[in-house]
């Protein structure tokens, strides 16, 4: 059974930073893409980044291009969004997601979600 464990939200400034990890666990995800996607109060829950495990391919959110940035961590199972220069906009619960479908961007791909871990941008 597929688990996705979150960790590293918190409250911080405008223009601080978090790193958000994803630990993962189950089954092998050399050919998963895993995504982080995040729902604001009253908002839809939207794409932020993706990577696929093997090649290394990556996809982001516009607003998202040049402050986050995705990686993983083969030897622990881990996957991390690192965000900077965070705005209040970003304020939001962010979820780790795993699909074994190639198509990185949409919610509907992902089949496994993680709990959530709340982030909170002050101004």
């Amino acid at each position: 059974q597929v688990q996705l464990v979150e960790s590293g939200g918190g409250l911080v400034q405008a223009g601080g930073s978090l790193r958000l990890s994803c630990a993962a666990s189950g089954r092998t995800f050399s050919n998963y893409t895993m995504g982080w996607f995040r729902q604001a109060p009253g908002k839809e829950r939207e794409f932020v980044a993706a990577i696929r495990w093997s090649g290394g391919n990556t996809w982001y959110r516009d607003s998202a291009k040049g402050r986050f940035t995705i990686s993983w961590d083969n030897a622990k199972n881990t996957v991390y969004l690192q965000m900077n220069s965070l705005k209040p906009e970003d304020t939001a619960v962010y979820y780790c997601a795993a699909s074994s479908s190639r198509i990185a961007t949409f919610r509907s791909s992902y089949p496994y979600w993680g709990q959530g871990t709340q982030v909170t941008v002050s101004s």
